[in-house]
């Protein structure tokens, strides 16, 4: 986020002092959130990954007309669109740059799921009336709107996004950006961590994971944050 190396430098000595209390944190993204508050204490910047979001959304845009023709080119629509929704991982600033995203992403299309449990996710969508799905990166976020658009057309879907900025993580503003608003209900899931920690997201939230029918969580740090979740 800073140029000034003095600002970096104090940023560092700063996250070595979160770090080495890293048992007191209940998951990695508690421990990131930490940290991160950190960068905008020291930055003055509420969202210093403002303009690596922007980037990561308009170079996922030009890869919708891509992911369409895939979503729509076989009769399995709705795997194909989970598909397309699994690979906005790539997408991931902290993992990648300097590469060709739209070869990266073809490749990806084109690779069959590891685990595939697409049965028993038609037999659940047919008895939903919810689906929350809770977002991850913000240029990831043009992918899901492929699934989002789908899942639409057999019930109701919720798209949750972070409370406030955290690293290159989807919020409310990139969200209606994209335009997933247009198939997905957007909520927030009231925490700003770098993941939808439970036990710091809104009651609203909580009442929504709660209630929905089907949950689909995108991203490593939700997994880490929802693993063993009641």
């Amino acid at each position: 986020a800073p140029e000034d190396e003095a600002v970096q430098g104090a940023i560092m000595d700063e996250a070595m002092q979160v770090l080495v209390r890293h048992r007191t944190f209940g998951c990695a993204p508690e421990l990131a959130a930490a940290i991160h508050e950190i960068v905008k204490q020291r930055t003055g910047r509420e969202d210093p990954y403002q303009e690596v979001k922007a980037r990561d959304v308009a170079a996922a845009l030009r890869l919708d007309p891509l992911l369409r023709r895939f979503a729509a080119g076989g009769p399995d629509v709705l795997l194909r669109t989970l598909k397309v929704s699994a690979t906005g991982n790539v997408m991931d600033s902290a993992l990648y740059s300097n590469l060709d995203i739209e070869a990266c992403v073809t490749e990806e299309l084109e690779r069959p799921f590891a685990v595939c449990d697409l049965e028993p996710f038609e037999a659940d969508l047919q008895n939903a009336g919810t689906i929350l799905i809770i977002g991850d990166n913000a240029g990831e976020t043009v992918f899901d709107k492929v699934l989002a658009e789908e899942l639409s057309r057999h019930c109701d879907v919720l798209f949750a996004v972070r409370d406030r900025a955290i690293i290159n993580d989807v919020t409310a503003r990139e969200a209606h950006a994209v335009g997933i608003d247009a198939h997905a209900r957007v909520v927030s899931t009231g925490c700003a961590a770098p993941g939808a920690i439970l036990d710091s997201c809104s009651p609203e939230f909580r009442s929504l994971f709660d209630n929905a029918d089907i949950l689909i969580s995108k991203g490593q740090g939700n997994f880490e944050a929802l693993y063993g979740a009641p």
